[in-house]
């Protein structure tokens, strides 16, 4: 037998007036309901507008079959899935580049003689390059009057529609324009799925890592895409002192998105891809909390 919630509920509107409900009964999927997705659903199936507090109220279970669809089969989801590397104190990103120092500039403890008793607060202190963690690259990282952080649209960065073209790092390491062939890439955020991660905070990750190569880096030009990001140390081969991937796709105000995680997580497209980093004046480069929104029925 199918489950259902009774209950009654009480409505605020934020301009004046209020609107209530007395044993109420909604099909539920599982076997229990929080009163906050309860007043969402309510709020969102009734279309109302203006809402303040709500109150749920005299709840209980009972088993009914269903009078209608599940909200959930006729409602679009969105799923979010975490592309970014957590920073914590000492991590090494980058061989040659110091790891961030994560500490207290005012502990709780020493907190306590500002407030009243029982109330306490941290205010962390963060010393860091930034390339640190996950983190974004714009023009000015390479070019000295590239655009900065601060002079980057959010559109740039922002709820790109993105595709994810996988190239195991087991097959090869040097990421070539051939490898780029017949997929959908203009104007979207491409993310080369290499398997790279696998290796992060080890020694392995640091040397002979999969990277692009200048033809690549070219072929992503002319197809004016808007971000390329990819899952390994560097998009360029460190074992030289060039960087031509760097120099040709931020020379065309494309973003580069470095040391991501998860791709094996994402579909092969159909979500879209935002990497927001603060907005520094002067800065080229900065960690940023990499994410896809993937739309789920």
């Amino acid at each position: 037998m199918d489950k259902r919630v009774v209950f009654d509920f009480d409505i605020e509107f934020t301009n004046g007036g209020g609107i209530q409900g007395q044993d109420f009964r909604l099909d539920i999927e599982k076997h229990e309901i929080s009163d906050k997705d309860l007043a969402d659903y309510i709020v969102a199936d009734l279309r109302l507008l203006m809402v303040g507090k709500v109150t749920i109220l005299n709840k209980y279970y009972i088993e009914e079959r269903h009078k209608r669809k599940s909200n959930s089969e006729n409602t679009t989801k969105e799923l979010l899935i975490d592309l970014s590397h957590t920073i914590e104190n000492g991590l090494i990103t980058y061989k040659g580049l110091p790891a961030p120092i994560i500490c207290d500039y005012l502990s709780r403890e020493n907190s306590k003689q500002f407030y009243e008793e029982g109330t306490q607060f941290q205010i962390g202190k963060i010393e860091m390059v930034t390339n640190t963690g996950t983190y974004l690259d714009c023009p000015f990282h390479r070019y000295e009057h590239g655009k900065d952080l601060s002079e980057i649209e959010l559109a740039a960065f922002t709820d790109l529609d993105a595709i994810v073209i996988r190239i195991p790092y087991k097959n090869t390491l040097n990421i070539t324009a051939q490898h780029l062939n017949g997929y959908e890439v203009r104007n979207r955020a491409v993310l080369i799925h290499t398997g790279w991660d696998a290796y992060w905070n080890t020694e392995t990750y640091y040397e002979n890592h999969p990277s692009l190569t200048r033809d690549a880096a070219e072929y992503l030009r002319d197809c004016e895409v808007k971000l390329v990001g990819i899952d390994s140390h560097n998009i360029d081969d460190t074992r030289g002192k060039s960087r031509p991937v760097h120099t040709i796709l931020l020379g065309y105000e494309i973003l580069i998105v470095e040391h991501l995680c998860n791709l094996s997580l994402l579909p092969d497209d159909g979500f879209s891809f935002s990497a927001i980093p603060p907005k520094f004046k002067g800065v080229g480069t900065f960690p940023v909390r990499a994410m896809a929104k993937i739309y789920k029925k």
